[in-house]
């Protein structure tokens, strides 16, 4: 096991999204590392967890979370290794996800962090470990708010569910777990590639290339007997059209508007179709997985259960270097992309 180094690398937030301003968000830079005191243990960063909620954390938009203070350190989950310890339930070596922040090293300390770091299980006898990046993705946050965005909109079979954002992180689980229920699963992705690929391989019925100028009459057609339930990711003008489409009695779960995830209110799409809500009597629900975490057990294991027997595939973009997380982010935000992207910031022990 390394020794502490004095000072580690960390992105810092340095303004709020201005809609005027070409300043970087985030100042790389060193900060101390601190000293583990009683109740504490010090963990390394390994592999950090790049979501679109990261735009929200830098923003002053409500949340469950407070946004990141002007020159703290960057909000972010992810996985870790202790390296020294004063805690029992976190001796040193052990495996951990957490809050990491964007940061390579932080202090687990229950008192000044959102959530406790919880152990990595160790795999049974004669079973291989769970891979870091599915920890990060399909059998954690990711897979679960897939599995919870599927659960309450209820495809049913020879309905039509929909899902944009579908080679992405959550979209591309979600539509496998509508489809194990024998709905019609129907996708929104940019660029031709990543449909055939959301189609060919994960198994959709249709997808619907949003950079064709044709978009809107391209959904029309995928969806002729509408969209009974709507996994909403995307938000704008995608939602916008997807509620044009909707039945009577659909179920929408809104997971993500990545769409309108600025700072600035005035740039945000709004909605001109919301009065379809009303006259088609929809459902429409939002959803935060962090409010299900008595949950995550029980979702994770059903999840595992899929991907070790085939019926789930998941893709991961793993990205080197804590330096390159801003980048990383920006992937998120301009679809290139597909399923989970990550950032690697130190192997393993074990890796080594």
């Amino acid at each position: 096991m390394s020794s502490r180094p004095a000072a580690h690398r960390a992105h810092l937030l340095a303004h709020r999204p201005d809609r005027g301003s070409t300043e970087p968000l985030l100042r790389w830079t060193e900060v101390p590392t601190p000293a583990v005191g009683p109740g504490q243990a010090l963990v390394r960063t390994e592999l950090l967890s790049v979501d679109p909620a990261s735009r929200v954390f830098m923003s002053e938009i409500r949340s469950d979370l407070p946004p990141v203070a002007i020159g703290a350190v960057m909000r972010g989950y992810g996985i870790g290794q202790v390296v020294e310890s004063r805690r029992a339930d976190l001796p040193v070596g052990a495996r951990v996800s957490g809050w990491t922040g964007w940061q390579e090293y932080q202090l687990a300390d229950d008192a000044q962090l959102e959530e406790p770091f919880t152990v990595l299980p160790q795999p049974s006898r004669g079973t291989a470990p769970v891979p870091s990046e599915h920890a990060l993705g399909v059998l954690g946050l990711t897979g679960i708010t897939a599995w919870l965005g599927v659960e309450s909109t209820d495809p049913r079979p020879g309905e039509t569910f929909l899902v944009a954002a579908a080679a992405g992180a959550v979209g591309s689980v979600a539509g496998q777990l509508a489809r194990e229920r024998g709905a019609r699963v129907v996708g929104i992705a940019g660029g031709s590639d990543k449909c055939r690929y959301v189609v060919d391989e994960l198994g959709f019925d249709a997808c619907v290339d949003r950079h064709d100028p044709r978009w809107r009459e391209i959904l029309d057609a995928a969806t002729p007997d509408g969209i009974d339930a709507d996994l909403e990711t995307a938000g704008g003008e995608i939602f916008d059209r997807v509620l044009t489409r909707i039945t009577p009695g659909a179920r929408i779960a809104l997971v993500g508007m990545i769409a309108d995830y600025h700072a600035d209110p005035q740039r945000r799409h709004g909605l001109r179709n919301l009065i379809e809500v009303a006259e088609q009597r929809a459902v429409v629900r939002g959803l935060l997985v962090t409010d299900h975490s008595d949950r995550f057990e029980e979702i994770t294991s059903q999840l595992a259960i899929r991907l070790t027997d085939g019926r789930l595939r998941a893709v991961h973009d793993v990205v080197d270097g804590l330096e390159n997380a801003p980048a990383a982010l920006d992937r998120v935000f301009d679809g290139t992309g597909r399923g989970k992207i990550l950032v690697r910031v130190h192997s393993s022990d074990d890796e080594r």
